[in-house]
């Protein structure tokens, strides 16, 4: 046998050892996109229930968050009228004591309920019941000023303007609620529950005997006073 043959034959089975070795490859390679078709269906169903399942979790959250809302409201609804007994009170004053109605049975009294300590609609407010303080003693009337602010609050508040009425904390709205100054405002386009600023006469009797609500601050002192005088 010649070179040239034996070089001839050499070649052959490297050829065929060759394309055997490419066959598998393209095969499994076959296989690898058959199984990621089949994957990808299952992939795409499975995201579609979760994002089904997370909009009616969605959906629970808010049918369950919407029924709390009217308690609220209906607490707010709530308002006294003239000749109405007055609503029991037992709550703490800047201080550190404990205040309630029973402590000025047979006397006439004031409460005025206002949004926040040391804001300027309630600072004015304050300041003109304390200035007016020995002329509502003078006519047999006591006054306390009321707001949901901490203790701590209504004593900085008294200490930064002199204040000489009695400030009552109300952080729970239990006597802000009882007395209807408690109820819905509105604010920049949003609706939220708040003070409302009331003011409430009661006789010596203990009955409602004059109701100012939406109260506006300037000279409204002065009026409750002269109101105060005339009972």
């Amino acid at each position: 046998m010649s070179k040239k043959s034996r070089k001839k034959s050499s070649k052959t089975p490297s050829g065929i050892a060759t394309a055997e070795k490419k066959t598998p490859t393209k095969r499994a390679t076959t296989q690898t996109k058959s199984a990621k078709t089949q994957r990808t269906p299952a992939s795409k169903s499975t995201r579609t229930v979760a994002k089904a399942g997370s909009h009616k979790a969605a959906s629970k959250q808010l049918n369950s968050s919407k029924p709390a809302a009217a308690p609220a409201k209906a607490k707010a609804k709530a308002a006294l009228t003239e000749g109405q007994k007055a609503p029991a009170f037992r709550l703490p004053r800047d201080g550190g004591h404990v205040i309630s109605l029973a402590d000025y049975a047979g006397q006439k009294l004031v409460l005025f309920f206002y949004p926040r300590a040391d804001t300027p609609g309630c600072t004015r407010e304050a300041i003109d019941f304390t200035r007016l303080a020995d002329a509502f003693t003078a006519a047999g009337t006591a006054v306390l000023g009321v707001s949901a602010d901490p203790l701590r609050a209504q004593e900085k508040f008294r200490d930064k303007h002199s204040l000489g009425v009695p400030l009552i904390s109300d952080e729970k709205h239990e006597m802000l609620e009882a007395y209807g100054a408690w109820g819905e405002k509105s604010m920049y386009g949003k609706s939220f529950l708040g003070i409302l600023r009331t003011t409430i006469l009661l006789g010596a009797d203990g009955k409602v005997a004059r109701v100012w609500r939406n109260v506006r601050v300037d000279g409204h002192a002065d009026e409750v006073l002269e109101a105060a005088r005339s009972l």
